[in-house]
C-alpha cells in the first residue's frame, strides 16, 4: 500500500546542511535602508508611513526569515525522491515492491480466516437440527448440533424437554411462552454424564432441515443374529417381501449373508413404515428375539438408505449373492459327451435358480405330466426346497417360495402360463412377494410354446427351460469349434437360460429327467443319493434307450432297484399322474419314486401296479379287434386305430397311452427290428408312435410330417408335434378324414435312406 514517506513528509528531499544566507549576507537583515520607496514595494500604506516616521526598527530578510542561514536539500533517500513508500496494510511495515500485507500479517489473517471459515460451516450445520430415534441415549448426543424435543413438563424454574424415551433435560429460564406438548429446537449447554442430566436452551432458528440420528452401534450381518439373541442390533439389507397380518407388519430382509424377518407394530393390523417398499436398502434397529423357533427382529426403527449407500449396498448384496448362488464344482451322476457340452447351460440354470432363492423368489415349477417329467419335477424340488427353508426365515416358507404344477401338455400351454401369471401378480399385491422364476421341464423347447412364453416375458419374468424335444424347423446351424450345433432362436428370444440336448448336437433320448437330476444335483450336492435313481425312472417311462440310459440304470441299482421294478415306478407315476390331473400329488408321487415315506413304497408299488395292469388289459380287449393293420408299398407296418370309437373314454388309459399300448402289443407280434408306425385317433385329433427302425430307415419325424400338414391342409388349422418317433397332431374336425389321408399319403412317401 502506497503511503507518505515519513522521512520527507511527502515532498522527496531532506535537510544536509545549512549555509550563511546570500541576501542578507548573514545579518539577517535587509541592507539597503535609503531605497525606502524601493524597499517598500508591495508593503502597505500602513508600513511605509511608520518608516517614512523615521522608525528605528531594522527589516528581517526575506530569503532567510531573519535567521541568517539558508537550508541545504538532497533527495531523500528513503523514497528516492518519490515522496511515497509502500508499507503493510495493516501494520504499516515497510515493504519492498508492491506486496499489500508483510508476512506476519498474512499469517493472521489466513487465521482469522479459518476462523470466520470454521463459524460459517457451524453456522450452517446449525441449521441442520436433529431427531433422535427411539434407541439413542445421552451418550449418542453431540454439544455442538441442535435437537428437536418436546415440552413435557413446566415448572416455575424452566420446562422439561425429552428428545425421545431415554433423553431428556431442563430448559431453564423463562417458559411463560411454552406449554406441555409443545414441539421446540434446543441446544445443548450442559451435559453432567455423572448426575445423568443435560441443560438445554432454545435455539431460535427460523430455517432448518429435520435429520434423523440414529443410535450408532456397529452394524450386524443377518447370519451373525443367533449370537445376538435379546440384544440392540443394526441391520442394513434389501426388503425382499413385505406381508401385512392383523398384528405386526412383517418384513423380509436380506442381506449379503442371508435373510431374516423384521417384525414392526404401530397399531394391529396397520401398515407399519408405509413408505418403505419392496426392493428398497433401509437399515433397522431394533432386538433380536425368537418367534416360532426363528430368529426375528423387533423394529425400533426403519429408514431408507441414500442414493448413494442404496448404490453401494445393493452393489454388495449383489456381488455376494452371485458368488454364493454359484454352484459348487461337482462331476455328473453319468459320463457323457452331450452332458458335458451342455455344462455351462446346465451350471447357469442351476445358477439361476440358486440366485432366485437367495433374492427370495418363488420358484415356479412346470413339467410335464408324465413319469418323465414328474421324475424332472421330483428331482428338482428335492433339491431347492431345503435351500428355500435354509435361506428363508419363515416356517411356511417352502409353500410360499415354491410351486410344482403340472401341465397335460408336452408344452407350455396358454392355459398354464395364464394361472402362473394370476397367482403371481395376485401375490405380489397381497402378500408383497417378488415376480416369480419360471422354471418348465420336459417341456418349453417347441414353437407351441412360444406364445405362453412370450406372455411371462412381457412382465419381465425370468424363465429357465430344460428340455429334450426337438425344436424342430427352429434350429438354425452355426459351426463352432468344428462342429455343428443348433440354437432355437425364436424361443431363445423368451427364455434367459435354455437347456436341451440338440443344441449340442444331442437328441431326445437323453432325457428331461436326467438332464434335470443333474441340474438339481448342481444346485444341492447333498441330495445325490436321494435322486439319482429318478434318471432311470424317467428314461424307462420315456422309451429312452443310449448309453447314458444303461449307467443311470446301474447307479439305481446300487440302491437297490431293480430294472423291472424301475419300469413299474414309471408304470405307477403315469397312471397316478392321470387321476391327479393338475394336482402335483405331492405326498403321493415321493412315495411312489422312492424319495419319502419309504416304508410304503413297495405296498404302494402293488397296488397301483395291479390296477394299472387289468385297466390297460380291459383298454387293450375293446381296441385290439379294431386295429387297422396294413403294409405300405414302401415297407413301413402302418397300424390305425379309431381311439374314440374303441377304447373306454374319461378313463385311464387316455388316447395317447392307448395307442402307447396297441404300438407295443404289435411290436411283440413283428419285432422291435420292423418298420412299425401306429396312429391312433379321434375326431379332431392323431396320436404318433413308431420304432426307431422307422426313424433311422426312413427318416420318419413326427415333427416334420405335423409341418408338411400344415401346409397341404392350411385351412385345418393343424399344430402339434413332440419327439422323432412319438407325438401328436390337432386339426378341426370337419377335415378330420382328409388330415388323416394326406398322414397316411405322407408316410408312404418316405423312402428308405
Amino acid at each position: 500500500m502506497k503511503s507518505k514517506c515519513p522521512k520527507c513528509k511527502g515532498i522527496g528531499s531532506v535537510v544536509v546542511d545549512y549555509k550563511e544566507c546570500d541576501a542578507c549576507g548573514g545579518t539577517g537583515y535587509e541592507d539597503d535602508l535609503f531605497d525606502v520607496g524601493s524597499h517598500f514595494k508591495g508593503v502597505n500604506s500602513k508600513a511605509k508611513a511608520k518608516f517614512d516616521l523615521g522608525s528605528d526598527q531594522d527589516i528581517p530578510c526575506e530569503i532567510c526569515n531573519g535567521k541568517g542561514q539558508v537550508e541545504v536539500f538532497e533527495e531523500c533517500p528513503n523514497c528516492n525522491g518519490t515522496g511515497e513508500i509502500n508499507v503493510c496494510r495493516d501494520c504499516g511495515k515497510v515493504l519492498p515492491g508492491e506486496l499489500d500485507l508483510c508476512d506476519e500479517c498474512k499469517d493472521k489473517r489466513k487465521v482469522e480466516k479459518m476462523k470466520h471459515d470454521e463459524f460459517e460451516a457451524r453456522q450452517r450445520a446449525a441449521r441442520v437440527v436433529y431427531v433422535l430415534d427411539s434407541l439413542c441415549q445421552m451418550r449418542d448426543i453431540d454439544k455442538d448440533k441442535l435437537y428437536k424435543g418436546k415440552i413435557t413438563r413446566i415448572e416455575r424454574y424452566g420446562a422439561f424437554v425429552s428428545l425421545n424415551n431415554n433423553v431428556w433435560g431442563l430448559m431453564r429460564g423463562d417458559v411463560s411462552d411454552y406449554k406441555v406438548g409443545d414441539d421446540i429446537v434446543v441446544f445443548i449447554t450442559a451435559i453432567k454424564s455423572r448426575e445423568g442430566k443435560i441443560d438445554f436452551a432454545p435455539a431460535f432458528v427460523e430455517e432448518y432441515k429435520l435429520k434423523r440420528l440414529t443410535k450408532s452401534i456397529s452394524r450386524t450381518l443377518i447370519s451373525k443374529l443367533e449370537e445376538k439373541k435379546g440384544k440392540i442390533v443394526r441391520i442394513a439389507g434389501e426388503v425382499q417381501q413385505i406381508q401385512q397380518t392383523s398384528g405386526p407388519t412383517i418384513f423380509i430382509i436380506n442381506d449379503e449373508s442371508g435373510t431374516t424377518e423384521i417384525a414392526a407394530f404401530d397399531k394391529a393390523g396397520e401398515r407399519s413404515y408405509p413408505e418403505i417398499e419392496l426392493g428398497d436398502a433401509v437399515q433397522v434397529i431394533g432386538e433380536v428375539n425368537e418367534h416360532g423357533g426363528k430368529t426375528q427382529i423387533e423394529s425400533s426403527s426403519m429408514t431408507k438408505l441414500g442414493e448413494e449407500n442404496t448404490l453401494k449396498l445393493h452393489k454388495l448384496i449383489d456381488d455376494a449373492l452371485n458368488k454364493r448362488a454359484e454352484p459348487q464344482h461337482v462331476d455328473f451322476l453319468v459320463k457323457s459327451d452331450v452332458l458335458n457340452r451342455l455344462k455351462p447351460k446346465m451350471r447357469e440354470a442351476a445358477q439361476r435358480i440358486r440366485r432366485a432363492i437367495l433374492d427370495g423368489r418363488t420358484i415356479l415349477l412346470r413339467h410335464h405330466n408324465d413319469a418323465d417329467g414328474i421324475c424332472s419335477g421330483v428331482a428338482m424340488e428335492k433339491a431347492i426346497v431345503p435351500l428355500i427353508e435354509k435361506e428363508n426365515p419363515s416356517n411356511d416358507a417352502q409353500y410360499y417360495y415354491f410351486k410344482r404344477s403340472p401341465s397335460k401338455a408336452p408344452f407350455y400351454e396358454l392355459e398354464d402360463v395364464v394361472k402362473d401369471l394370476s397367482f403371481a401378480l395376485e401375490d405380489q399385491e397381497r402378500h408383497g412377494q417378488k415376480l416369480p422364476l419360471i422354471v418348465l421341464l420336459d417341456n418349453g423347447s417347441t414353437e407351441e410354446d412360444i406364445v405362453a412364453l412370450m406372455q411371462a416375458k412381457i412382465y419381465d419374468i425370468e424363465v429357465v427351460v430344460i428340455d429334450h424335444h426337438s425344436p424342430g424347423d427352429l434350429l438354425t446351424k452355426d459351426e463352432r469349434d468344428g462342429e455343428i450345433f443348433g440354437a432355437t432362436v425364436a424361443v431363445d428370444e423368451y427364455v434367459d437360460c435354455h437347456v436341451n440336448p440338440y443344441l449340442v448336437g444331442g437328441d431326445s433320448q437323453l432325457t428331461a429327467g436326467a438332464l434335470a437330476t443333474e441340474v438339481a444335483h448342481l444346485i444341492n450336492p447333498n441330495v445325490k443319493e436321494l435322486i439319482k435313481h429318478l434318471p432311470a425312472v424317467a428314461a424307462l417311462g420315456d422309451r429312452a434307450e443310449n448309453g447314458e440310459v444303461y449307467q443311470y440304470l446301474e447307479l439305481a441299482s446300487q440302491k437297490g432297484f431293480t430294472k423291472e421294478h424301475l419300469a413299474k415306478i414309471a408304470e405307477c407315476v403315469d397312471f397316478e399322474a392321470y387321476f391327479l390331473r393338475f394336482m402335483n400329488g405331492r405326498g403321493i408321487m415321493d412315495t411312489i419314486l422312492a424319495v419319502d415315506n419309504l416304508d410304503k413304497h413297495e405296498k404302494m408299488i402293488d397296488a397301483l401296479y395291479n390296477e394299472y395292469q387289468k385297466r390297460i388289459d380291459i383298454q387293450l380287449k375293446a381296441a385290439l379287434p379294431n386295429i387297422k393293420r396294413t403294409q405300405l408299398s414302401n415297407g413301413i407296418y402302418l397300424n390305425l386305430i379309431d381311439v374314440e370309437k374303441y377304447a373306454h373314454k374319461f378313463t385311464f388309459p387316455a388316447p395317447g397311452k392307448t395307442c402307447g399300448f396297441v404300438h407295443d402289443h404289435v411290436i411283440k407280434e413283428l419285432g422291435e427290428d420292423k418298420p412299425i408306425v401306429t396312429l391312433g385317433h379321434g375326431p379332431d385329433f392323431g396320436v404318433f408312435r413308431a420304432t426307431d427302425a422307422v426313424n433311422e430307415e426312413y427318416g420318419f419325424n413326427v415333427n416334420d410330417i405335423v409341418a408338411t400338414m400344415i401346409n397341404r391342409v392350411p385351412s385345418a388349422g393343424i399344430d402339434g408335434g413332440g419327439h422323432e418317433c412319438a407325438g401328436s397332431i390337432k386339426y378341426i374336425e370337419g377335415l378330420g378324414e382328409e388330415v388323416l389321408y394326406k398322414v397316411v399319403e405322407e408316410i408312404q412317401s418316405l423312402s428308405k435312406k
